[in-house]
């Protein structure tokens, strides 16, 4: 096994995505950018999992979660959070779940957020997006479900 679902978290001031243009994603204000990484091994329980933490991790201010403030995420597809590049100078991608395996569990995760009361923004899967946020801290976690 390869350990699970990836996320990278940010606290953010701002967030959003555009792709060709055209803004597909947007959050204001304190809320979280988090990017998704899927592996082969995973499924619906990795997404359930990964989105109850997204929702009760402590690290907007005062140590609070987007549970207690109603922060939104921006959640984007990441498939390049599974890249190995240990040996030569090309990441492979061999660990990364192909599109129709992660596109499903992203919009699980993103569905499981909706459902817990969080105000969701996304990216456009598989597209060239354009991601700009403000980190708030700096402030970078990455979490593995």
């Amino acid at each position: 096994m390869m350990g699970g679902m990836r996320a990278v978290v940010q606290r953010v001031d701002g967030a959003s995505v555009v792709v060709d243009g055209e803004t597909v994603g947007k959050i204001t204000g304190e809320g979280l950018c988090v990017l998704v990484g899927v592996t082969h091994d995973d499924g619906p329980e990795q997404a359930a999992r990964l989105a109850r933490k997204l929702w009760t991790l402590r690290i907007l201010r005062d140590e609070r979660s987007c549970s207690d403030t109603g922060a939104p995420l921006l959640v984007i597809s990441q498939f390049t959070l599974y890249g190995d590049a240990r040996k030569g100078r090309r990441p492979t991608w061999n660990a990364a779940a192909p599109g129709e395996v992660a596109e499903p569990l992203v919009e699980a995760v993103c569905a499981e957020l909706r459902k817990l009361g969080a105000e969701v923004a996304t990216g456009r899967f598989g597209a060239a997006m354009r991601v700009g946020l403000t980190n708030d801290g700096p402030f970078t976690v990455l979490l593995e479900v």
